[in-house]
């Protein structure tokens, strides 16, 4: 096929954890001297903005969902150039049985989707998922590991009294919020003092759902802080242990992986790929939905001695420039479209 241009087509319009990865992989395709373009459904200051903001060409789409199917499966079929890469269920749908496509899913599928992802996968070059723990759950998938940006050291090991616990992420049941409140919950009620600030918006989370978090915060009263979106370095240089407690299966752990980066302690769930993402060794990982093994991982967190901590974020780091930094991205992306022969 050649050095094929590759439209990217978005899964939503506002931008999430997949679209983050989008704009990403977009970057690195460009970089590797690729024509690129973004297709998807119109959403102010969303996926489309940003990838136009960045100089990449973009095809805007109707928003609503159903609209955004059929537009995308017409313009696929009179417009499109090169190879398609669907990221996201929902464009791979949008265009079953078209040629030249590469499918990458970021989260697992659900079981009233499944038959609709068989056919979506059907024909296409390849289907990409971000871990080695969701290709198990996928059959046949190829796994690529996302990356982040390097966010430095951006501070020194816990100054803070009380220490600083930092949730960075959708504020929900399924991240495991609720948990990581009753642990705090437990914490003070044992003299262990913390402090927990919760950074996030609320996008893609029912009422009713927010509203059983926000519960679960104020039972905590004055121990807790929302701060709603923030960049991620001021959030890292603000405190003292990250912890991503979710309950449900992780395809992957970009905010983990950014924390590693950040030269934060991080304390994960067993759920999914994050244990995958910390890598084999790393201490802190807590049993999902078990809010009192959560309060001990965090005693154990803080307690630590200064050089046991500081050896277990240098090696979270090292494995982040070794597997999640931008150049292990790059090399990862252009292993697959040199395989594929984009």
């Amino acid at each position: 096929m050649g050095r094929a241009a590759i439209t990217l087509a978005a899964n939503n319009g506002a931008i999430g954890g997949g679209e983050v990865m989008l704009l990403a992989l977009a970057e690195v395709l460009r970089e590797l001297g690729r024509e690129v373009a973004v297709v998807g459904p119109s959403a102010p200051g969303g996926v489309l903005d940003a990838a136009g903001d960045r100089g990449f060409d973009v095809v805007e789409l109707p928003t609503a969902r159903p609209d955004y199917v059929r537009a995308l499966r017409r313009w696929d079929r009179r417009e499109r150039r090169g190879v398609l890469w669907c990221n996201g269920l929902v464009p791979a749908v949008a265009t079953t049985g078209r040629s030249h496509r590469i499918v990458h899913l970021h989260a697992d599928i659900a079981p009233a989707h499944r038959l609709l992802a068989r056919a979506a996968r059907r024909g296409a070059l390849a289907t990409l998922v971000p871990s080695r723990n969701l290709a198990n759950r996928v059959p046949g998938a190829i796994p690529m590991p996302n990356w982040t940006v390097d966010l430095g050291a951006v501070r020194p090991g816990l100054p803070n009294t009380p220490a600083v616990l930092g949730f960075l992420g959708r504020p929900s049941v399924l991240k495991g919020t609720v948990v990581l409140a009753e642990a705090c919950a437990r914490l003070a009620d044992t003299g262990h003092a913390v402090r927990l600030l919760i950074a996030g918006e609320s996008r893609f989370i029912e009422p009713a759902e927010q509203v059983r978090v926000q519960q679960s915060l104020s039972a905590v009263g004055d121990l807790v802080s929302q701060v709603g979106w923030v960049d991620p370095r001021e959030f890292f240089s603000t405190i003292d242990v990250a912890v991503f407690p979710s309950i449900v299966a992780e395809s992957f752990g970009l905010a983990a992986a950014e924390a590693m980066s950040a030269r934060t302690p991080v304390i994960v769930s067993d759920a999914g790929a994050l244990p995958e993402v910390v890598g084999p060794g790393h201490p802190w990982i807590a049993r999902s939905s078990d809010p009192a093994h959560l309060a001990e991982v965090i005693r154990a967190t803080l307690g630590a001695p200064a050089p046991e901590r500081a050896a277990v974020v240098d090696a979270a780091r090292i494995r982040w420039e070794q597997h999640y930094s931008p150049a292990a991205g790059r090399r990862r992306v252009a292993r697959i479209i040199d395989a594929l022969d984009v």
